[in-house]
């Protein structure tokens, strides 16, 4: 009976299960990634349950956020602790993962993105196409205010 209190402070990580009571609080979250799913536009979920929809947590990482966290797909199988502020997405706990300080242990040690990583294409990798600079627009001429067009007839001098 001693052990427990002294294993519940060497890690003060919650479960996913209890994530959802911690909404709107900066926490630890701890659990095993089952894996990992990149929606539309380069978004990655980690996946804390087989079926995602049912699970009670899930951690995103935005495209903007991949070049400072590195390679998240490799994640999947490991267990990770990763601190942020719970929030409620959907109906479900979340903290959105912006750095790699965010997480700790040995999951810690993800490698960075290839350079070459394209994550608009979900995952495939793309060195990316040149394209040519456009030609600058041709300013169009304006009259000249002072011109005179056509013929003008001059008029005699007073006398």
């Amino acid at each position: 009976m001693l052990l427990a209190p002294n294993l519940l402070s060497a890690s003060d990580c919650i479960p996913v299960s209890e994530a959802a009571k911690h909404i709107g609080e900066i926490q630890c979250v701890s659990g095993k990634v089952f894996k990992i799913k990149v929606g539309a536009k380069g978004v990655h979920f980690l996946d804390f349950c087989e079926d995602q929809m049912a699970c009670p947590f899930t951690v995103v990482v935005f495209p903007s956020g991949l070049k400072d966290v590195g390679d998240v797909r490799r994640l999947a199988g490991r267990i990770i602790e990763i601190h942020g502020a719970v929030k409620l997405y959907d109906g479900r706990a979340e903290i959105i993962l912006n750095r790699i300080g965010q997480i700790s242990g040995g999951a810690a040690m993800i490698p960075p993105l290839p350079k070459n990583y394209d994550v608009e294409n979900r995952g495939h990798y793309s060195a990316g196409h040149l394209r040519p600079a456009k030609k600058p627009a041709k300013p169009k001429a304006t009259p000249n205010a002072t011109a005179t067009y056509g013929d003008v007839e001059a008029s005699e001098p007073p006398e």
